[in-house]
């Protein structure tokens, strides 16, 4: 032991005696599978300020005796905690990765930010032990650095002497599990136009294995620095390198956020409250007026319904997946911002800058691993378990959009890139927002028309709201004082923490800024949701069940006659259903009522009414979604082929003038021109017509 530990050993066992009994005894119960004893900073400095700041100082020398002390400590159970560790969080010297610099080589530091990277655990060794092939005596070397170290000194065996030759004897080496991760600052936490500066860590023993790619942390750790190597020798460049300590996770899935008994108190209370629907309403984007129906719609996803593992193998999704499509300026991507920051592993991504690759999964070269080829998740990856929100849908590449088909159905993202076939989970819930093509929304066309997206991926959306700009004066004036009370109890706060001589008094702010305060907060809502989605699974009682079957079948019927469109198809009976259980789990019940169902259909029918009918005939009409193309429409498209079949056929090499085509499709069938022009370019699209010159046309047999 050295001069520096056994300074501070009597002081350490202390230490551990007065604070850490109880957890030192139930770490000795559990050794080996448990090996590390946590220990908060603030009880270190609450003993010792002098001890508190060696930590600071010189964390190398002060962890390794504070685990020498640990081991020397008298236990009442026959145990050694030889391999125990010390895991020291709470360090109050949190420096942001950019803030990195020399002064703070070889201290303990606290580094926030996101898990960019993280290799595969692999066994290190640190103990080698050398067999000499002509005596067969064992050499040990320890390996410390990062090349592997040969005995230079030749065979310890004073008999032998010789300088080899060395096999490397795996079963006497001694090995440890190893892993390296990448860091990368928190996004918001970024100034203007600078890129997210990343920082590699190297994780030891049980550290590994505990944190996967997109987990916001703070690694506790000591600083230490790699010399670079060149072509031609050593490089005075040093690389910065986190050898961590401890792993301390932020942002927790809906499983692993930490519900105390009080909040359960609480939770439980609020669930008994008849008007618990209102205030979650009331409490998603208060800063928003109105929007009822889609707040509501918004808290059914975030509760969402329950995944069913099915006896053959499938399984059938819970996430509801919603798009809001509507006019420029009606807040879509502020609704979509405040569901990611309720949602406990919630991703924003913009469709104009997100590729397929940065939504799914990227094939890179990894400089962590060798060079060797490894999947980097994107969005949906990284959204697992939570909601993953994209915006301007409708701006992204075709090929970009037909990723999204896998990943909102079977909620898997299969990968076949670089000679890696992989198959990475995406169980997230979709909530997409796009403008129509030419700015505002035509109630009179139909949806699939007007939204620059495939049909097949808008029919595997449950829920899609159509939000409308429409001026109405009360209305109006009702978002314009909403408005501009949000701004004046801003300012309010901004100028009362901004300027030192501000005489506006916190009870004031506090009183302005009550219309904006959500009724439930933040904190309590993600940890009411996870409570729900944790301990609730309902089941649908006999009513409800046949309330929803009623209303398909009644639906259906409608379809029956051979003119008449289909009107809904089975998706529609299947997102029912996730919303009912959905809305069950608001009220922390494991029964679906009746009422459940009756609000579901509510919320369904809004929707339907909006974007499932036929923008001709009011039917409703399924195809509208499932294929962009109307029955009404598909009916009109098959006249136009008979009038262009018939009137090619009067004219030499089938060609048909455009002129007589309107005409004929006008006086004999009621076609207007305007539309007839519609349905013939997209026949054009489709490859039905051909077009040898502008004015004539000839159909493709």
């Amino acid at each position: 032991m050295t001069e520096t530990e056994s300074k501070w050993d009597e002081k350490l066992k202390r230490f551990f005696k007065d604070y850490y009994w109880n957890e030192i005894l139930q770490l000795a119960n559990e050794y080996p599978d448990q090996r590390s004893l946590g220990v908060d900073f603030t009880d270190i400095e609450k003993f010792d300020r002098e001890l508190s700041k060696e930590f600071l100082e010189h964390p190398g020398e002060l962890v390794c005796a504070a685990e020498a002390a640990l081991k020397e400590i008298d236990l009442p159970v026959e145990k050694s905690l030889e391999q125990a560790h010390i895991r020291v969080i709470k360090i109050p010297n949190r420096i942001p990765i950019r803030e990195l610099r020399s002064k703070h080589l070889t201290r303990f530091v606290a580094i926030e930010g996101m898990i960019r990277k993280a290799t595969e655990v692999r066994p290190r060794i640190t103990k080698a032990a050398f067999q000499c092939l002509r005596c067969g005596h064992l050499t040990i070397v320890e390996q410390n650095s990062f090349k592997f170290e040969e005995p230079f000194a030749g065979c310890e065996d004073e008999t032998c002497g010789k300088k080899g030759p060395f096999k490397v004897s795996i079963e006497d080496s001694t090995f440890i599990d190893a892993q390296k991760l990448q860091i990368q600052e928190s996004p918001e936490n970024l100034k203007g136009g600078s890129q997210p500066q990343s920082l590699e860590v190297d994780a030891e023993d049980d550290l590994t294995g505990n944190v996967t790619p997109g987990d916001r942390v703070i690694i506790n750790g000591v600083l230490k620095s790699r010399q670079r190597t060149l072509k031609d020798g050593k490089s005075t460049f040093y690389d910065l390198v986190l050898e961590a300590n401890s792993i301390e996770h932020l942002d927790k899935d809906y499983d692993e956020l930490e519900i105390t008994a009080e909040d359960e108190e609480q939770i439980l209370e609020l669930s008994r409250d008849p008007a618990i629907y209102e205030k979650i309403i009331a409490s998603i984007a208060p800063s928003i007026y109105g929007y009822e129906d889609i707040k509501e719609a918004l808290a059914l996803q975030l509760f969402s319904g329950v995944v069913k593992n099915l006896p053959d193998g499938s399984r059938i999704r819970g996430d509801i997946h919603m798009m809001l499509v509507g006019d420029p300026g009606i807040a879509k991507s502020q609704l979509l911002r405040y569901v990611v920051k309720l949602s406990p592993r919630g991703v924003f991504a913009s469709g104009r800058s997100a590729s397929a690759s940065g939504l799914t999964a990227a094939a890179v070269k990894d400089d962590m691993n060798d060079g060797r080829w490894t999947i980097e998740g994107g969005a949906l990856v990284m959204a697992d378990m939570g909601v993953a929100a994209v915006d301007e849908m409708d701006k992204m590449k075709t090929e970009d959009k037909s990723a999204l088909h896998e990943a909102m159905e079977q909620q898997t993202i299969s990968i076949a890139k670089a000679g890696i076939i992989a198959t990475l989970k995406s169980r997230c819930a979709l909530l997409g927002a796009a403008n129509p093509k030419y700015g505002r929304f035509d109630r009179y066309e139909g949806l699939a028309e007007q939204i620059n997206m495939p049909p097949a991926l808008l029919s595997r959306f449950d829920l899609i709201f159509v939000l409308l700009d429409t001026p109405n004066h009360a209305l109006d004036s009702r978002i314009a004082n909403h408005i501009l009370q949000s701004h004046y109890a801003g300012e309010l706060s901004e100028q009362r923490q901004k300027l030192p001589g501000s005489k506006i008094t916190e009870a004031f702010v506090d009183a302005e800024l009550e219309v904006i305060e959500p009724v439930i907060e933040a904190e309590i809502m993600r940890k009411y949701v996870a409570y729900a989605r944790k301990n609730v699974y309902p089941v649908m009682e006999v009513d409800a069940r046949q309330h929803l079957i009623n209303f398909y079948t009644n639906i259906r019927k409608s379809g029956e006659g051979k003119n008449t469109p289909v009107p809904v198809t089975a998706r529609q009976l299947e997102a029912l259903v996730r919303l009912s259980e959905a809305s069950a789990r608001v009220r922390l019940s494991n029964i679906v009522t009746l009422g459940d169902a009756e609000r579901t259909i509510k919320i369904t029918m809004n929707c339907l009414k909006n974007v499932g009918v036929d923008p001709e005939t009011g039917a409703l009409d399924a195809d509208v979604l499932a294929s962009g193309t109307s029955m009404s429409q598909r009916n009109k498209i098959k006249l136009l082929k008979d009038i262009i079949k018939k009137v090619s056929e009067r004219h030499t090499g089938a060609k048909a003038p455009l002129e007589e085509v309107y005409v004929e499709a006008e006086n004999e069938h009621g076609i207007e021109r305007g539309r007839a022009e519609e349905y013939i370019k997209k026949m054009k699209q489709r490859g039905d017509i051909l077009s040898p010159d502008q004015a004539h046309i000839r159909l493709i047999n």
